[in-house]
């Protein structure tokens, strides 16, 4: 099979078109349906469903697909490493992390890879980390931040590789108004008749658990992934919440109070690659920037 014609197939795919994907690489139509055909040919069956709205890809041409994006990201692996064995000392890095870790971990990181590694190029996106998942399995990102709680599914990080970086206390978020704000007992238990601001996938299970196990089911009244708006949300009355720290310190708010609770469970930082990524020289400085931002953090936090 000629992985050329893979590639060919990989960016029209992407495109929805097989004009969209003409344009992306700088050739003609036909010379792109030419090579589309011939690849059909030689698997001996249709890839492809044409209309005049674009391409759709039959069962064995969405397989294809998936084969042919891990060929892509390989193909990434190796220009990254080539790029450093002849001493450019440059490459890009295709990076997600969930918002918090964005706004806390990130940039420090950014720029200490900006005096150690000037002519690296890193690109982010912003993704939980279902979608952080989804991405680096299907080679979209080299390196990603997600978070895990102790009773987070991880299956469908399947052979993904995991570093974990640093914990992050989870606390309750109560009005400041609230008359138990200020009780040095205050337990997760004390607060089952309240109604609950629930976050992303993984919060809200973790809510839920932690809940569950202080003896009670919580009414989760809203559900939103912004910390902004969980917090406004909490100032006018909507109910209380729990709110790891970093989110806290993105996106602070001096109309609530954040209480640490003896019987919430923390939540772990850390960072998921396709086996191997690590090796790659660009991959690994970002890994390094992280890793030193995280030991840090974890330094100043044991003096307080």
């Amino acid at each position: 099979m000629d992985p050329r014609r893979l590639l060919i197939f990989r960016t029209v795919v992407r495109n929805g078109s097989i004009g969209a994907g003409a344009r992306e690489l700088g050739w003609t139509q036909p010379a792109v349906s030419q090579h589309l055909a011939a690849l059909e040919k030689e698997v001996g069956t249709q890839l492809l469903l044409r209309s005049f709205s674009g391409v759709t890809t039959t069962e064995a041409g969405t397989r294809l697909a998936a084969h042919a994006e891990a060929i892509a990201a390989q193909l990434h692996a190796a220009e990254e490493e080539l790029a450093d064995i002849t001493a450019l000392r440059r490459g890009t890095v295709r990076f997600a992390t969930f918002p918090s870790a964005a706004a806390v971990l990130l940039p420090p990181a950014l720029a200490l890879l900006h005096r150690t590694s000037p002519d690296l190029d890193v690109t982010f996106s912003e993704l939980e980390p279902p979608d952080a998942v989804a991405a680096v399995r299907e080679g979209e990102v080299d390196l990603a931040l997600v978070f895990r709680y102790p009773g987070s599914d991880v299956d469908a990080e399947g052979t993904l590789e995991w570093t974990g970086l640093m914990e992050d206390r989870v606390l309750a978020v109560l009005p400041k108004d609230h008359p138990r704000a200020d009780d040095p007992d205050l337990r997760l238990a004390d607060l089952a008749e309240e109604q609950w601001i629930a976050g992303c996938e993984r919060c809200r299970a973790n809510l839920l658990a932690n809940a569950r196990r202080a003896g009670y089911e919580p009414r989760v009244r809203h559900s939103t992934d912004d910390a902004t708006v969980v917090q406004r949300l909490i100032v006018h009355g909507a109910g209380v919440a729990l709110l790891p720290e970093t989110a806290l310190e993105a996106y602070p708010s001096d109309d609530v109070v954040s209480r640490a609770l003896p019987d919430l469970d923390d939540r772990t930082i850390g960072m998921i690659n396709r086996k191997g990524a690590q090796s790659i020289p660009a991959v690994a400085a970002l890994r390094d920037a992280l890793v030193s931002v995280a030991d840090e953090r974890s330094v100043c936090a044991a003096h307080i």
